[in-house]
């Protein structure tokens, strides 16, 4: 015992100059990096303790450093020096601006568990000495510029849990021992050059959970392996080169969330046994050579909100069973040779949004109750064999934003009923079938449709000159018929090429090439004076601009459709103010506000009208006031994804995720309660109101003070926001002035970023297809692709920016008729305008140093409103470009 107690003894002499010299070593280092990285902010300010610096922790008696966080920082500079903090265990340098090679040095922390190095310019080829790092659970080396193969030393690290290496230049193949990983839980590989076979052997040994290896150069099969050991979550292997089949195995996962195997070179059927995938949401494969019936076993997969099976070789019916799946959402069958009726089964999928069946081998006729799919937007029936009339109830599918049924056999007249789809935008095309009949003036109504083909029929009579209500017009083909008469003298028919009005012998006037008899006196010099050079400038500017403006009434529509559903419930919390409603379930995410919070306060809080703060596309914002006299902001969701509500603890598990989500920018969530069907959701209260509300309504009183600096503080943080989150893969679905919230000391924080993740339940590749966006925000892409995208975010970025910069509202009757905030920036110049006249004069002139900030922030979004989605820069170079202007 005395020898046991003298080693303690002699240990704790030996250990104290040991303590301090690991102190003075690992004190010396960090000053060098902070030194060597020009600065590092939290580092030194506030105490001598090195330990209770900005994103740093230390263990072993308070003295070595073992972890290490200088992520989202925007930090440059050799990072070598890191390498000599030998007890570190965690290193995240993601999100900055580190070039050069990944220092080998790094090989050195033997202790290291954790390493990312994401979201970087790092280059040259992945180290080969980080095989040093025996304890290694998690590597994170995507979007970056590395190049060459993975390299083979690396199967020594077998602790291996997470190899994220995507969005890099990476050639060569997948290397064997990955699939010697027992641990491996994630293996994501998107976006590279690799080649080669997926190893045989990759999940076979491990619990893999998410594989991501889309958009490579892929060949070979599917391997049976990733299926082995059944606890696949998410498989994404779009856009290779893939054969073969998809392995039967596949039914052992019943917990796949997501398939998707689009782009690829596979055959054969689907196995029956993907009705075992219980978990199953999204099945994705189309444009292969996958052939066989549609099996009916996805029926029992009663999860499923889409499936895709378009552009294969499928044959047979649609299976009746089919019309099961109550929370299919999106039914897309094209390219295939599919034949027999539209069957009826299909319209017990309430839920149904897009049915595209088109170019395939259908007969029959259309369905009379088609419509009794309410929630239907998209009817896509072209280039099949369809027989029969169209039917006149089709006027009930009132949400219809597109319907095709060109190229089928389609006889009668067009139904007048069409006309009171009033909110039919995307196209309505009906040409190449066996129309008869006069044109109804009821279409008129159709004001905001883009797209109008009722070319190759056998249509007679005029064109009614109630055409002239469709506002929204911009393609028009009326080709080969029977029509006769003047064509109205309206502005889409005369900017429309000849062809969208040859083969109608009776036709006359613009802008075919002769004049109706009696159109050459005073008719043809108003026309004249109607087309002058200045209304064809107005014309042209405005033409992208009639996107917005159908997209807008499209959101009126829903927002006033969701405002009737909340009114009702709001309604019956009002009707039984004793009888508070049960809650299903709640939680508060931050512990020590717990005891502060009461649900029963919240939720009486969102029945008044008078604690109503402001209503977005998606939510409505409530001022609560707790017992405990904390004050909270709560948003009541106008509606919810019905794929969300019946997967309500996977929504539970994402609010938990999103509140997690550690950015200075971001309005995260706090807590939550769902009652009914209604979802509320808590955040801190932000005193200082919207960005909307300090740039056009602040700006205007007698007070107000220039506060360039600020806004260009506002901008910076807004953009480093959406980059956070374009990095971990949320896109965001409404993106304004009006949601961006500044606190206290007007730090801007962007909110709705719950609704954007929610709405896109698969975390896969493909965009999220909805209806989203706030007037005058919304790329003029949209209104053809429905598709939110991050070039998307982008551009509505871009117009906060702008609105930052001018002080202007992104829509105003002053820029014009059909002309938006963007459309009056970019038309400066045909204006004779200097960019000085753009912006904002009570910022622009106080000094020479503002206005080249302000002109240098000009260029940046009008990069990001260019026309052309694929030229906007991605956000992670807008922060880039905006801290430039700030630093310089």
């Amino acid at each position: 015992m005395a020898f046991l107690y003298l080693s303690f003894f002699v240990v704790g002499i030996l250990s104290g100059p040991v303590l301090v010299d690991a102190q003075l070593h690992d004190e010396a280092t960090l000053l060098a990096i902070k030194k060597e990285l020009g600065g590092v902010p939290g580092w030194g300010d506030n105490s001598t303790d090195y330990c209770n610096w900005e994103g740093i922790h230390c263990g072993f008696s308070h003295s070595f450093v073992e972890r290490l966080d200088l992520s989202r920082r925007m930090l440059r500079g050799n990072v070598t020096l890191i390498s000599n903090l030998k007890a570190l265990e965690h290193l995240d340098l993601s999100y900055n601006n580190f070039n050069g090679p990944i220092p080998s040095a790094f090989g050195n922390l033997s202790q290291l568990q954790y390493l990312d190095l994401s979201l970087n310019k790092f280059e040259g080829s992945i180290p080969l000495e980080l095989a040093g790092l025996r304890n290694l659970r998690s590597l994170n080396l995507s979007n970056n510029l590395l190049v060459g193969e993975i390299p083979q030393e690396f199967k020594v690290l077998e602790n291996l849990q997470e190899i994220q290496i995507s969005s890099n230049r990476l050639s060569g193949s997948i290397p064997h021992w990955v699939g010697h990983l027992t641990n491996l839980r994630i293996f994501t590989a998107y976006e590279n050059q690799l080649g080669g076979e997926i190893p045989d052997n990759l999940g076979s040994l491990s619990e893999l959970k998410l594989l991501n290896l889309h958009s490579n150069r892929l060949d070979g099969p599917i391997p049976k392996s990733i299926f082995g050991m059944g606890k696949l979550e998410v498989l994404v292997l779009t856009q290779n080169g893939l054969t073969g089949d998809l392995p039967e195995a596949i039914g052992k996962c019943i917990g796949l969330s997501s398939i998707r195997i689009g782009n690829n070179k596979l055959v054969g059927v689907i196995p029956s046994t993907i009705g075992n995938v219980s978990s199953l949401t999204y099945f994705e494969a189309d444009n292969n050579n996958l052939s066989g019936e549609i099996v009916s076993e996805f029926a029992q997969c009663t999860n499923l909100t889409l499936l895709n099976l378009a552009y294969n070789g499928f044959t047979g019916i649609i299976p009746p069973e089919i019309g099961q799946l109550t929370n299919l959402q999106e039914l897309i069958l094209s390219g295939n040779s599919l034949l027999g009726n539209i069957p009826t089964s299909i319209l017990g999928c309430k839920n149904l949004n897009k049915l595209d069946l088109s170019n395939n081998r259908f007969n029959g006729t259309i369905p009379n109750d088609i419509c009794n799919m309410t929630r239907l937007q998209y009817l896509l029936l072209g280039q099949n064999s369809i027989q029969g009339e169209i039917p006149p109830e089709i006027g009930d599918c009132v949400k219809l934003l597109e319907l095709q049924l060109c190229s089928n056999y389609i006889t009668g007249s067009i139904p007048p009923e069409i006309g009171r789809i009033r909110y039919l935008q995307i196209a309505l095309n009906l040409s190449f079938n066996h129309l008869h009949g006069q044109l109804p003036p009821e279409l008129g109504k159709l004001d905001k449709l883009v797209s109008l083909d009722v070319s190759s029929n056998q249509i007679s009579g005029d064109i009614p000159p109630e055409f002239k209500g469709m506002l929204s017009l911009i393609e028009v083909n009326f080709s080969n018929n029977l029509l006769a008469g003047p064509i109205p003298t309206f502005v889409p028919f005369q900017k429309s090429t000849n062809s969208s009005f040859q083969g109608n012998k009776g036709l006359c006037g613009e802008p075919l090439n002769f004049l109706c008899a009696n159109s050459i006196g005073s008719d043809q010099a108003n026309y004249h004076h109607r087309v002058s050079y200045r209304i064809i400038l107005a014309v042209i500017g405005s033409g992208l601009a009639v996107f917005v403006s159908v997209i807008m009434v499209v959101l009126l529509f829903m927002m006033r459709e969701r405002q009737e559903k909340a009114s009702k419930s709001v309604d019956i919390v009002d009707e039984a103010t004793d009888n508070q409603p049960t809650i299903i379930a709640a939680n508060v995410f931050v512990e020590n506000l717990r005891q502060a919070i009461d649900l029963d306060a919240v939720i009486k809080a969102t029945s008044k009208d008078s604690n109503k703060i402001n209503s977005g596309t998606f939510s409505t914002i409530y001022k609560a006031v707790m017992p405990s006299g904390l004050v909270l902001s709560v948003k009541r969701l106008k509606s919810m994804d019905r794929t969300i509500i019946h997967h309500q603890n996977k929504m539970i598990r994402e609010l938990e995720r999103l509140s997690k989500l550690n950015h200075d920018n971001l309005v995260r969530p706090i807590g939550f309660v769902i009652y009914e069907d209604v979802a509320l959701l808590l955040h801190q209260y932000l005193p200082n109101g919207t960005l909307a509300e300090l740039l056009h309504e602040s700006s205007k009183q007698s007070e107000y003070q220039p506060d360039w600096p600020r806004r260009l503080s506002i901008a910076i943080g807004v953009a480093e926001g959406l980059a956070f989150l374009h990095h971990v893969a949320i896109i965001h679905l409404d993106i304004s002035s009006g949601n961006v919230l500044l606190d206290a000391d007007f730090k801007p924080l962007l909110g709705e970023i719950e609704i954007s993740k929610l709405l896109d339940p698969s975390k896969g590749t493909a965009s999220i297809s909805a209806v989203a966006g706030s007037f005058g925000y919304i790329p003029p892409e949209y209104a053809y692709t429905m598709q939110v995208t991050a070039p998307g975010n982008a551009y509505s970025y871009g117009v906060v920016l702008l609105e930052i910069l001018t002080t202007r509202i992104p829509v105003d009757d002053d820029f014009g008729e059909g002309v938006d905030l963007v459309k009056w920036v970019h038309g400066a110049p045909v204006r004779g305008e200097t960019p000085e006249q753009i912006l904002d004069a009570k910022l622009s002139t106080v000094s020479f140093g503002w206005r080249r900030e302000m002109l240098a922030a000009l260029k940046v979004a009008l990069l990001c409103t260019d026309s052309t989605p694929a030229k906007r820069p991605k956000m992670k170079k807008v922060v880039e470009m905006l801290q430039e202007i700030r630093q310089n």
